[in-house]
């Protein structure tokens, strides 16, 4: 067995349905999957899943747990010799794999993976949301985690698209759930440590069903935002970089530009046309926005997005501890 392909999940729903065909279209055919609902009482939905590629599919139930947690169950139930790790609410791309296969045979790469494409077929609430993390105003130099960018080493992927060598994944225990969301930088740090590569190719691709705007988006971005605050004093080798300070940065001047305007008025010019110079930013840096609608709202979403990120990045800069 090539690849064990891992979806942890709370339970079996339509994006997992949805998901198996793309899995049985997938040019390399040696490999299994293991799904990990909390539980297995739906013996309608256990079938609908099994029905695309049969025997190669196996559910196991894990109890009332978290993703990091049931992606450390491979540990035990996976027999690959990669380990492909995905969200249940994303699909392969034909190559996934076969790419994946390609890369993994050289001796001193641990970990590949690649971009977490928008699924076209979401609408235009979730397409808003791929957008903003698109936009170079809001993921710097990390656009290339949703969009097709040059191959190149990394040190930190999502777990979204992450294939490991199963000895090294077992070598270093899998993931550290204390950690999650994030848990996937710890494992990648770790990989790192060891001394192996980890390679981003663009054709190690898979379509990523987005968040809606606005609520369940900025959940998910400054849930995000509190963990890698956190990393930054404790993982500082992948997290202490400038970019992840910007949006802190932004919002303390939204904060202090309007209080120091008190004092020396002349700061208005100045406040107003750094924001003016922003928006025009913001407004050409959405890639691709394909219709009007998505356009504004994604101007909104990449402005929710880094107030929402700078409060929450200092937020876990300044914890003791991350609580679940």
């Amino acid at each position: 067995m090539k690849f064990s392909i891992i979806i942890p999940v709370k339970e079996i729903n339509d994006y997992i349905r949805t998901a198996m065909p793309h899995y049985k279209n997938m040019e390399f055919d040696d490999y299994e999957i293991l799904i990990f609902p909390d539980h297995v009482d739906d013996a309608v939905a256990i079938e609908d899943v099994f029905k695309a590629l049969g025997d190669k599919v196996r559910i196991i139930p894990s109890g009332e747990t978290g993703p990091a947690e049931k992606r450390d169950m491979a540990l035990e139930y996976a027999k690959g010799e990669y380990i492909a790790f995905i969200d249940d609410d994303a699909y392969p791309a034909a190559q996934w794999l076969t790419k994946a296969y390609e890369l993994l045979q050289g001796s001193d790469v641990g970990a590949v993976g690649g971009p977490a494409v928008t699924a076209p077929e979401d609408d235009i609430w979730q397409q808003a949301s791929g957008k903003t993390y698109e936009s170079k105003l809001c993921s710097a130099g990390y656009t290339y985690r949703y969009i097709p960018e040059p191959r190149r080493d990394v040190d930190d992927l999502p777990s979204v698209n992450l294939i490991v060598k199963a000895d090294l994944f077992k070598k270093i225990g899998g993931y550290d759930s204390n950690y999650y969301p994030g848990e996937d930088t710890k494992l990648c740090l770790d990989i790192v440590n060891t001394g192996h590569r980890i390679i981003y190719d663009p054709e190690i691709l898979v379509y990523h069903h987005r968040r809606r705007m606005f609520k369940a988006h900025l959940k998910q971005a400054t849930n995000y935002a509190k963990h890698r605050g956190y990393f930054a004093k404790v993982l500082p080798q992948t997290s202490r970089k400038f970019a992840y300070f910007v949006p802190s940065l932004f919002v303390l001047g939204l904060i202090l530009g309007p209080i120091l305007a008190i004092f020396f008025p002349f700061i208005w010019y100045i406040y107003g046309g750094v924001l003016a110079l922003y928006f025009v930013l913001l407004a050409l840096s959405i890639h691709k926005p394909g219709s009007f609608s998505v356009w504004i709202l994604t101007m909104a979403g990449i402005f929710t997005t880094h107030v929402g990120y700078g409060i929450r990045f200092v937020q876990g800069l300044l914890s003791k501890e991350l609580l679940r």
